[in-house]
């Protein structure tokens, strides 16, 4: 499924056509994706102008100048393709079949934004923008693992006596909100922690952070600011709407690295691979404690 850095990605890319743009047609060519469209989905999005694009943890985020927000999930497999009079399709051509583009936004640009899903995992809702904060979706997703908010004094206060282990503590989307599989391996490695010790174990008997706590927060801030730079990670699925795909995966040090030699100088040690909450976590033991 796409992280944080993937749909950021997405977003950034969408911008450039859909921020300003009216929809003149929307097109929906089918009932329902994981859910079913809003009653009357097509004519509430025709002739709305989206004010902005944004992204709430793995949510993208269009305002219209009604008042609504469409709120877009791209599941496994979701994907936007941008097409447009003069540039062609650029769109990798793994998303091309037809019969999986379910939702085309014709833009009075001339630009039209295909929202192609095989696996049909991603959906589309609206809600009112005063009402977003409040909703299902949103009301218990924590801070953004972007920003300031992300402190080591607020994780202290997340951890404190929690025994869960570190990773599910750091995937826990209630504490970060978008932080993934993927980079929650990667910040570990880097900052020397072991993704089973115990998630509380990084606060002091006061409700401190401790310094591995301290070493933990701008690791996580460097892992996602590389990956957005890289354009995310391609694994499977994932490409940015002009096609191109992401190549943080070339980056990894610990994900996806089962029996290959640790990279930290001097470590003998392989690197292993672990389920933990229905997922695989890379790590070294030797390196992470």
């Amino acid at each position: 499924m796409p992280e944080l850095p993937e749909v950021e990605t997405v977003r950034r890319g969408l911008v450039p056509v859909m921020e300003g743009a009216t929809i003149t047609r929307a097109e929906v060519r089918r009932k329902d994706l994981r859910f079913p469209f809003p009653d009357g989905f097509q004519e509430r999005l025709t002739g709305r102008r989206i004010e902005s694009l944004g992204r709430r943890a793995k949510y993208l985020l269009a305002d219209l100048d009604g008042g609504e927000v469409v709120i877009m999930h791209l599941g496994m497999s979701g994907s936007f393709r941008i097409e447009t009079a003069v540039q062609g399709d650029f769109h990798h051509a793994r998303s091309r079949d037809a019969a999986h583009d379910h939702v085309v936004f014709h833009l009075s640009s001339g630009a039209t934004v295909t929202y192609n899903d095989p696996r049909r995992f991603g959906f589309m809702l609206l809600s009112g923008r005063a009402a977003l904060a409040d909703h299902p979706l949103f009301a218990h997703l924590g801070v953004e693992p972007t920003g300031n908010a992300l402190s080591a004094a607020y994780l202290a206060e997340r951890f404190r006596d929690k025994q869960a282990p570190l990773k599910a503590a750091l995937l826990d989307q209630s504490i970060i909100a978008g932080l993934g599989n993927i980079y929650v391996c990667e910040a570990l490695f880097r900052a020397g922690l072991a993704p089973t010790r115990k998630a509380g174990s990084l606060v002091t008997k006061a409700g401190a952070a401790t310094a591995r706590l301290e070493r933990l927060v701008p690791v996580i801030h460097a892992v996602i600011a590389e990956a957005l730079e890289a354009g995310g990670s391609t694994l499977r699925d994932h490409a940015q709407p002009s096609g191109e795909l992401g190549y943080f995966q070339h980056r990894f040090q610990i994900y996806d690295r089962e029996g290959e030699a640790c990279l930290t100088a001097g470590c003998r040690s392989t690197v292993r691979r672990m389920v933990q909450s229905n997922r695989s976590t890379f790590y070294c033991p030797t390196c992470q404690r």
